[in-house]
């Protein structure tokens, strides 16, 4: 997650969504309000990080996503606040997902070695791809910064935490932890998404450092140089942000789809957190387990409509 002014508002939705959790222990129709307020202020978070990834990081995958996040939040929020209560799942799970992601962004013992970690096998995967480069220590003292040397320039990639796919995992540890399902069939679906994406995540940054280390993608320079706003003299930048932000994010968002079918499969309770995600962005209702041919073995809990506000579509909880 990008620092800057986001952060202090994503440690306030997170801290909004499990205040939501622990009502729902007590008073769902509580549960609900203090969730639609969480939601609330996640559109804002989403709304802050639009002009970090489209101005500073150019990002326009990352951009485009964070622009959607802001309607699909309101979404969220309305649906709350009319009483769909089956919402109350994937709020469990965002406040999951922050829980795991947002203490590593400040706690250096956790930051550091996840950080070292991954780097140390990058550097592993390029050297048995047949390239050498210098590993150096970055400005926080972190060994995590490649070096290549081509054609008498210096190109260095640094590893951070948005590199070693922490967020990617705990979008998943989130959704399987809020489900109500056996503890074996959750293990099952961790297993199968977790590790896949730690070694996808390998490959990733691998692929990046090489490619902008040995400049594979200097085509259309003074084109994508005015596209992406690259300052004079940096023109080098061109192949890493082809390599990055165009096609290792592209194939990122791609093999996170693939990853769902099987962790589904596996997992048939978010079947129902699909179901209402897709409900969030259309307003139509989908039944994803029937779609995919799979067979929720789930329990659905039964639950009261609340009669203040009505409700809009079912108000369901299949957990």
């Amino acid at each position: 997650m990008p620092q800057g002014p986001a952060d202090p508002l994503a440690w306030l939705a997170v801290a909004a969504f499990v205040a939501a959790v622990l009502a729902e222990a007590r008073d769902r129709r509580t549960a609900r309000f203090v969730a639609a307020g969480a939601w609330v202020l996640f559109a804002v978070f989403w709304l802050a990080l639009i002009p970090q990834f489209l101005l500073v990081e150019k990002s326009a995958i990352e951009g485009v996503l964070s622009a959607l996040g802001v309607p699909a939040s309101l979404s969220a929020a309305y649906l709350l606040y009319r009483g769909r209560e089956s919402l109350l799942v994937i709020t469990r799970g965002v406040a999951v997902m922050g829980l795991i992601y947002l203490p590593a962004t400040t706690i250096p013992w956790l930051y550091g070695p996840l950080v070292e970690t991954t780097t140390a096998q990058v550097d592993f995967l390029i050297r048995l791809a047949g390239y050498d480069p210098m590993v150096t220590a970055g400005d926080k003292g972190l060994r995590n910064t490649f070096v290549f040397t081509t054609g008498g320039h210096r190109y260095e990639t640094f590893i951070i935490l948005a590199c070693t796919g922490l967020g990617s995992m705990a979008i998943f540890a989130g959704v399987i932890a809020a489900v109500r399902a056996p503890l074996r069939r959750k293990l099952a679906a961790l297993a199968l998404s977790v590790p896949v994406i730690w070694v996808l995540n390998l490959v990733r940054n691998a692929f990046i450092a090489v490619a902008f280390g040995k400049q594979w993608f200097q085509v259309a320079v003074p084109q994508l140089t005015a596209l992406f706003g690259i300052p004079p003299g940096d023109e080098g930048l061109v192949s890493f942000y082809l390599a990055d932000k165009v096609l290792a994010q592209s194939a990122s968002v791609a093999a996170l789809l693939l990853i769902t079918y099987p962790v589904v499969r596996v997992l048939p309770e978010l079947a129902t957190v699909l179901d209402d995600a897709l409900y969030v962005l259309t307003h139509r209702e989908f039944q994803v387990a029937e779609t995919l041919g799979l067979d929720d073995d789930g329990q659905t809990e039964p639950t009261t409509p609340d009669p203040d506000p009505g409700p809009v579509g079912p108000a369901r909880d299949d957990d």
